[in-house]
This record gives C-alpha cells, sequence and structure tokens, in this order.
C-alpha cells in the first residue's frame, strides 16, 4: 500500500480540509517551520511499505533553519539541538557509533518513520501548532500502521510520546519506551536505554534488515 491509499479516507474529510486551510493561513501570515514543501516530508522518505520503525517526536524545531521535516533531524548547518546530542551520546554508548550527521535523512530512507505529533510550528514559538489538528492525522497514521502492519518498532520517548501507545497492538509490534532525550529527562532512564540495539536486535529477530545507524 502507498500513503497515498492509507491517507485517501482522511484527507478526503471536512476535518483535513479545515486544516490544510488553517495551516495555509499560519503560513501565509507569518513565518512558520519547516517549509511548507517538507511538511510532509517524513512521509515522502520512508514509504508505508518500507516502514520498520517509528519515532514519534512533539512538534518541529521553532528557530530558523532548524526543522526539516524529520523529527529529531536538523540540518547540517545548524548547532546540534540538545536532544539530538544526547541521541547521539547513548548510540555511541549502545553501538559504539560516533555519529556526527545531524540530518537523519539517512535513517528515514532505510525504514525510520520520524513523525512528529504536529507537523508544523510558528517560528520561534515552541507547540504553537499544537492546536490546529494536526494530531488527529498523525494518530490516525499511528493506528493505520499498527493495523495494516507487523513487526513494526515504535520508539516512545517520554510522556508525550507514550500516550501514543494506546493507538499501538503491542501483540503485533514492538515498543520500545524510555524517558525523553532532553536535557530535563535524559538521566531520568534515556541515557543507558539501549533503543538502537533493542531495535536491531528486534529486527533481526524477525529476520528483517538492521539499521544501519
Amino acid at each position: 500500500m502507498t500513503w497515498t491509499e492509507i491517507l485517501a479516507p482522511i484527507k478526503e474529510t471536512e476535518y483535513f480540509q479545515n486544516l490544510w486551510q488553517k495551516v495555509k493561513e499560519e503560513y501565509a501570515s507569518g513565518k512558520c517551520f519547516p517549509p511548507k514543501k517538507q511538511i510532509f516530508r517524513a512521509l515522502e522518505l520512508t514509504p508505508f511499505d518500507q516502514i520498520k520503525v517509528v519515532i514519534i517526536g512533539q512538534d518541529p524545531y521553532h528557530n530558523d533553519f532548524q526543522a526539516n521535516g524529520l523529527c529529531f533531524s536538523v540540518s547540517e548547518n545548524v548547532a546540534t539541538p540538545p536532544s539530538l546530542k544526547n541521541i547521539f551520546k547513548e548510540l555511541q554508548d549502545d553501538l559504539g557509533i560516533d555519529r556526527t550527521k545531524k540530518e537523519l535523512d539517512d535513517w528515514a530512507e532505510q525504514g525510520i518513520l520520524l513523525l512528529n505529533a504536529t507537523l508544523t510550528v510558528k517560528a520561534h514559538s515552541p507547540n504553537s501548532h499544537k492546536d490546529l489538528g494536526w494530531e488527529k492525522f498523525t494518530d490516525f497514521i499511528i493506528k493505520e500502521i499498527s493495523d495494516k502492519k507487523e513487526d513494526v518498532v515504535f520508539v516512545l520517548w517520554g510522556a508525550f510520546a507514550q500516550k501514543k501507545e494506546e493507538l499501538i497492538s503491542s501483540s503485533t509490534h514492538f515498543i520500545v519506551k524510555s524517558a525523553h532525550p532532553s536535557p530535563f529527562s535524559v538521566y531520568r532512564g534515556f541515557y543507558d536505554s539501549k533503543p538502537f540495539s533493542q531495535i536491531n536486535d528486534y529486527l533481526k529477530s524477525k529476520n528483517i534488515e538492521p539499521i544501519s545507524w
């Protein structure tokens, strides 16, 4: 199945038409992120039939040149945000991989859907689009993946992402949970949670090609 087929039922609703109208108005009235052409980039880089892993973020980075349509990923020409730094530190501790590339396109192209629950944000105003209606759309995506696929790893970092667990069938998928990689919670269970080895061990156990991190 393709994203076009999966999303047709919700994209044809009055709800989605209203959401998209509000998004267009927000982009017309001031600076928003990511760039409009990158709003659905996570879906474009990770086709539905190639999904192996879903990492759920909250909303895009809100400062200039950061957001690029993939959760936690930033453009190479900006400073590494603290959460991404902590993700890379845990990757080093877990698998001994010293990653410096801040754009996570290569993860997306290997089947990791890097999905923010809210797909847009007003510049310099975190979580400013949380009430536009995006979560109904992204919850639909999470539930469709759960219902129509098997053996997907869902990565739920922090309390916000863990609320999405009710959309996921734990009998047909694998859920990796820990504290969020943010500096505020990283010492409360993100460090030493070994998500990357957990993901690859599960994929290998299902005869699925592991991720090259």
